[in-house]
Formats: C-alpha cells, structure tokens, sequence
C-alpha cells in the first residue's frame, strides 16, 4: 500500500510525462516533414526552390524551442527570422533572432520585436514562404498598440482584465481590437506571402482565434462585443478612458474592424495546431496506469472559477473514498485547462497554487488523497511556482505553524502558504505552454 509520500512522488512523476508530452521540438517534428526536396506540413507540400526565401516569425513561451526544430529542420534553407519569448526563455539558435519580452503584462521590449517582425514581414513578396511559431503567452509578447494607444494603456487593460475574472476569450477579443497585429493583422501584414502557421495550443478546445490572439486567424469578435465584455464584468470605468475611446470609435465604424473570415487575406495562410493539453492529459493518464493506478481523464476543457472546480475535484475524491466510484482505488484522476480567478485579495499566487489550496481545504482530514496541480509553461500567475502539491493533511500542517488557510485563500495567498509549506510546484521554464494539468490521486 502507498503511503502519503508514495503518492507525492508519483503525482511529480505523472505531471513530468505530461510536460514531456507537450514539448514544442517534438510537436514540430510530428507536423512538419522534409520529403526530398521538399518541406511536407501536416498533408501540404511545400517546394523551397520555389520561394525565394523562407522566413520565421513568432511569439510565445515555447516560441524559442521550435524556432530551434525549425533550424535543424531546414538549416540554410533559412533566409532569417525573429521571435519574442519570454524572459528567461531565450534558447541559441544560429539563423533566428530572440528577442526576450515581458509577460504577462506586456512591455517596451516586446513592442521593439514586435516592430522588428512587422518591419520584416512588410519586406516578404509573394515569392516568399513565412513560417510563423506561435505558443501560449504570444499575446503578451506579441505587442504592437493601436494608433493613438500606448503601452501604458494596453498594460493597465490587460491588468483589469486579469483580475477581474474575464475567460481568456474575452481578454484576447479586447487585445485584438487594440492592436496591430493581433486578430488576423499578422497576416495581412505578411500577404501576398505564402504563410504557414504552426500553433501549440493553450486554448480549451484549441480554438485557433483565440490562441495568442489569432495574429494569422479570421476574427469573429468585434468592436461591440468588447464593450460588452467591460459591462459584463463591470470595469468600464477602469479600463483606460483611452481604450474604451477607441472601442467606441471602432463600433461606430470610425475604425476598420479586424479581418474576417473570407478576405484574400487568408488565402494563402495554412494554420496547424501541433500541440495541445490533450496530449499532455493523455500522457499523464498513461503514466498513472503504469504506476498502478485506475485512471481516468476528466476533461481537458476544464475552465471556471478556480475554488469552484476545485470544490468538484473534491468531491470526486470523496465519492472514490465512499462508494469506489467512477473509479476503484487506487486512483488517479486527471483534468485539463485553464481556469480563472477573480482577485479581491492583496496575496500573492496563481490559479494552480489557488486550486490546490482550496481543494486542500474541501479533502480536510482525508487519509491517502493527494493534489496536484501546475502550470505547463512553469509559471504561474506572477511567481516562480508552477503550481503547489497538497493533501488531506495540508490544512492541519498549515495551522500547526500557525497559518490560516480560510485567510490565505480569502486573500489570494496561495503562494506564501505553500512556500513556508514547503510544497510549491518548481519546474522553472519548460520552454512549452499548453495550459494547465490538475492530478488527483485516492491511495
């Protein structure tokens, strides 16, 4: 029989295939192909000779790492390139530029590669082959503010709308409509070229509109429905009053309209998920069963407010302990996505170390149940954690050196918790991003 830290360790292991599962040099290597003389990308040839020169533009956490497998790949068949990644995430490559950016608040850095990339693509014909590498946090790093907007603004929008619960869909329809190269711009910069999007998804059900914002994708969100976002969740009056200005300016018609599907713009523009959650959540269930372990996959579209899935999380490990179902012990239950939190308190954590704490809260007192919940990128929210580790015995632990897990989460103070715990999540950068992987085991 596993004891507690059997199951601490085999939770670990079980996160580690997922990650290993969503790495970006491998997704390229599944999708992209050299056949002879010619570059193969998901059923659709490509002959190189036939464009005067092959280029590499992109943003994202993972943007690094398949820039590498694109080098290796084609090597001098490369004409150049830049991407921006995130701090911390830059890789050596020999033909590509990095260019490290700030995330999740987008900063100077990021609008300086985003110009480099713009400038680039403007200089691309229709003799020319564009490859574009985009992966989770490429809004962030993908920062080109509309006429009349600054920085300022974009980084004090995307805050509010961090904070204040707003879906990632949400949050990138308004991105969209305050930039240049988000919502399908990236490809009408890029056109009359010959655009081959290559896309490892942190979207549920990888919508390709919604990852990174869409810089190659139709736009099926408009200037309207951003203003109803801000009413919807009620920050109107703290948006940038610059901001809202241009929404409004835009519903008026005032201001053209992201591109929508139909325009020629997209003709020539193929757009190929190589890698999702789905991947990482089949891998880690495939594991689990190799430890043993009955397991079952919840969903890899799990979204909502963080403590309210973590409630039902819980309440599955209950219903295992009670009546052995859905699943036999020992048993290992594994979700993906992305949920959100809504911040009220002045703490400091993110939504996998805020999910662990209040599932710690709901399994109270229960014997052999462990949680585990990360971020695939490595990070979450604002800390170097990706994610926390806890367990029926968390919250007695918690109280024994004197800490309050009701204030902790009331205040959104998952992190500190975990850290005088001793159980934060630290992988450091994993060079991918396909959301989040939630593990639950019932010893």
């Amino acid at each position: 029989m596993k004891n507690l830290s059997d199951l601490r360790k085999d939770a670990c292991s079980i996160f580690e295939a997922g990650l290993k599962a969503a790495d970006p040099v491998q997704a390229i290597k599944r999708h992209l192909r050299s056949q002879d003389s010619a570059l193969e990308v998901h059923g659709r040839a490509y002959e190189p000779s036939a464009f005067d020169g092959i280029y590499v533009v992109g943003a994202g956490k993972a943007a690094g790492k398949m820039a590498e497998a694109i080098e290796k790949l084609l090597g001098d068949r490369l004409r150049g390139g830049i991407v921006n990644v995130k701090y911390g995430h830059a890789v050596p490559l020999q033909i590509v530029t990095i260019n490290q950016a700030g995330h999740p608040l987008p900063d100077e850095a990021g609008i300086r590669g985003t110009k480099e990339i713009m400038e680039l693509l403007r200089q691309t014909g229709e003799k020319d082959l564009v490859l574009c590498l985009i992966s989770g946090g490429g809004s962030a790093l993908l920062p080109c503010p509309a006429r009349g907007l600054t920085l300022e603004d974009k980084q004090a929008a995307t805050k509010v709308l961090l904070e204040c619960g707003a879906t990632i869909r949400e949050i990138n329809a308004v991105r969209k409509h305050i930039s240049e190269v988000k919502g399908g711009k990236l490809a009408r910069l890029a056109y009359p070229s010959s655009v081959v999007s290559l896309v490892l998804s942190d979207v549920i059900g990888d919508d390709l509109e919604n990852i990174a914002s869409g810089p190659t994708v139709p736009d099926r969100s408009t200037f309207d429905d951003c203003l109803a976002i801000l009413r919807r969740y009620g920050v109107e009056d703290k948006i940038p009053v610059t901001v809202r200005a241009f929404l409004e300016r835009g519903a008026r018609g005032e201001v053209e309209e992201t591109p929508k599907a139909g325009d020629p713009i997209f003709q020539r523009v193929q757009n190929v998920i190589v890698g999702s959650n789905v991947e990482a959540v089949q891998a880690a269930e495939t594991r689990a069963e190799q430890l043993g372990y009955h397991s079952l996959v919840l969903s890899s579209f799990i979204e909502g407010e963080t403590k309210e899935v973590a409630k039902v999380h819980a309440a599955i490990a209950r219903e295992i302990l009670s009546t052995g179902h859905p699943l036999q012990r020992p048993a290992c239950v594994v979700s993906g996505g992305e949920t959100t939190v809504t911040v009220r308190g002045q703490g400091l954590g993110g939504r996998n170390q805020e999910f662990a704490l209040a599932t710690a809260l709901a399994i109270d007192g229960l014997e052999r149940v462990v949680v585990l919940s990360g971020g695939t990128d490595g990070t979450d929210g604002p800390t170097d954690a990706a994610g926390a580790i806890a367990d029926g015995a968390t919250v007695r632990r918690a109280k024994e050196i004197g800490l309050d897990v009701d204030r902790a989460l009331k205040e959104n103070d998952s992190y500190r918790l975990f850290k005088r715990l001793g159980d934060l999540l630290i992988t450091g950068p994993t060079f991918t991003n396909v959301m989040d992987l939630h593990i639950m085991l019932v010893g």
